[in-house]
């Protein structure tokens, strides 16, 4: 389903659904313990009943993970093979389906004391190789204001590295949470053994203390959300134990750079795709109806998510099931086709649209730098952006990791990276501006960028195609087009 660029959305505004107990469904005849334990996710109708789903899911040959009842959701786990057929008799349920059998890998890839709230100087010792931070004015801005310690920003990723020299000045222990197991936990130590969410996390809000890298908004409080397993598969249950997480825990703005399981994909003429849009969509719209601006990469399939004719990538999960299918406009990309989500694309030290970058029309509002290792080269790190990384995280070759102090850091590129880029200009402007509701403060990041208009020869990118074969393709003016949206983002713009 096309949508209209973002100043012209309405946000899914969804109160809390008083949900109450259902009939309870005995399993079929058939069914079998399998002797493994599959995860599912329960979507009730909107406006059914639900506090008696613990009592329906034990029923069904169950164990209840957690009941989401602001927005009608359970999660469940059984090893029966009849349980889905058995919790879709129930009374209120629209469908229940499995989600341990498919996963999409993401994009890519306690409170200290608060800094001084400007920047005399810039730079930490590694901030030479900040080519992006530089192309976005980030120092400029910071002598005007560095972020406030009010603004809490929410890194759903892998998980985040609190140890971190460079980001445990700013961790809020309080608001961060691991929901790999579909319920909140606490962060635990070495959560991060990706090492994509400390690299996210990192340039949103790594802190300027003179050693490492320095963050877009580095006086800002981060969360780390774990929102994927250990080998970064982010599955529906995980997703939207997040979204509930962020709804109810103060946060202001979420970084969201990976693409939900199952499908890369979600075609709602399919009821087990429907079901799992329909109940991430209902997560999302919970937490930007309670105050948070929800921020996400295009990905890196240098795919036309506004004209989809060709999905290769699904599902990815087991290894090798992946197969082709022609989709349509009815499929749709979680999160950042939900409406609301301001999409973010890629660009390099040229700022033109990094060669992997998707993009869309409908769903592109700005850009940012990710890195361009083929097109866009500079040194060091190869067109890269640099950051913090996780001490045990696993995605950042040897050749791409730099040690400064004890600490790692990694090169890499990817819409993942520029994501967090205007995740932070967006904390920029509260800090700067004050309480902003998620359409104010969505309409003022898009209004602090500069516009970059389409190329007039795209030579360059005929040696990457769509996933279909077909060329990139650049639509729209300088106003607002379909690789840049409004434009890159100006941190100094944003705070002005």
């Amino acid at each position: 389903m096309s949508r209209k660029a973002f100043h012209t959305r309405a946000f899914v505004a969804l109160g809390a659904v008083a949900l109450a107990a259902g009939s309870l469904s005995a399993l079929p005849a058939a069914s079998t313990d399998t002797g493994v334990q599959s995860t599912y996710v329960v979507l009730f109708k909107a406006g059914a009943k639900s506090a008696g789903a613990q009592s329906a899911v034990e029923s069904a040959g169950g164990t209840l993970v957690a009941n989401y009842a602001e927005i009608g959701v359970v999660i469940a786990r059984s090893s029966q093979s009849g349980f889905a057929a058995a919790m879709n008799r129930t009374a209120g349920v629209d469908n229940a389906v499995a989600t341990g059998a498919y996963g999409i890998q993401g994009a890519s890839a306690a409170n200290g004391a608060a800094p001084a709230s400007k920047l005399q100087t810039w730079g930490d010792s590694l901030s030479a190789a900040q080519w992006d931070m530089r192309q976005i004015n980030v120092p400029q801005a910071h002598e005007i204001t560095a972020g406030s310690r009010s603004v809490i920003v929410g890194d759903i990723d892998t998980g985040l590295d609190f140890t971190h020299p460079d980001l445990a000045p700013n961790y809020d222990a309080s608001r961060s949470t691991d929901c790999s197991s579909g319920a909140p936990q606490p962060l635990a130590p070495g959560n991060d053994v990706v090492g994509h969410g400390t690299h996210t996390a990192g340039i949103i809000a790594a802190a300027a203390n003179g050693t490492g890298v320095i963050g877009v908004a580095p006086n800002v409080r981060i969360a780390g959300i774990k929102s994927s397993n250990d080998d970064g598969f982010f599955f529906p249950e995980m997703v939207i134990c997040s979204f509930v997480w962020a709804a109810t825990h103060g946060i202001d703005v979420t970084n969201n750079s990976y693409f939900a399981d199952p499908w890369l994909f979600n075609c709602r003429n399919d009821a087990v795709q429907r079901a799992i849009w329909n109940a991430e969509r209902r997560a999302i719209g919970y937490a930007q109806h309670n105050g948070v601006l929800v921020v996400a990469s295009e990905g890196n399939d240098a795919t036309d998510l506004s004209h989809p004719t060709v999905d290769t990538t699904s599902p990815d999960f087991p290894p090798n099931s992946d197969v082709e299918r022609d989709i349509t406009n009815a499929c749709a990309v979680v999160p950042v086709e939900v409406p609301g989500v301001v999409g973010v694309t890629a660009t390099g030290s040229k700022r033109l649209k990094s060669y992997y970058s998707s993009y869309g029309v409908s769903t592109a509002d700005v850009a940012a730098p990710g890195g361009d290792r083929i097109l866009q080269v500079i040194q060091p790190g190869g067109g890269r952006v640099l950051s913090t990384f996780s001490a045990n995280g696993v995605i950042c070759s040897a050749a791409l990791t730099v040690i400064e102090n004890g600490a790692k850091y990694c090169y890499l590129q990817g819409t993942s990276m520029a994501a967090p880029h205007a995740t932070g200009v967006a904390a920029l402007i509260l800090s700067a501006r004050g309480d902003l509701k998620p359409g104010a403060l969505s309409a003022a990041l898009q209004q602090s960028t500069n516009a970059l208009t389409c190329p007039t020869d795209l030579s360059i990118y005929a040696p990457f195609p769509q996933n279909s074969g077909a060329p990139q393709t650049c639509q729209g003016g300088p106003g607002h087009n379909s690789w840049y949206g409004s434009g890159e983002v100006d941190a100094l713009k944003a705070v002005n």
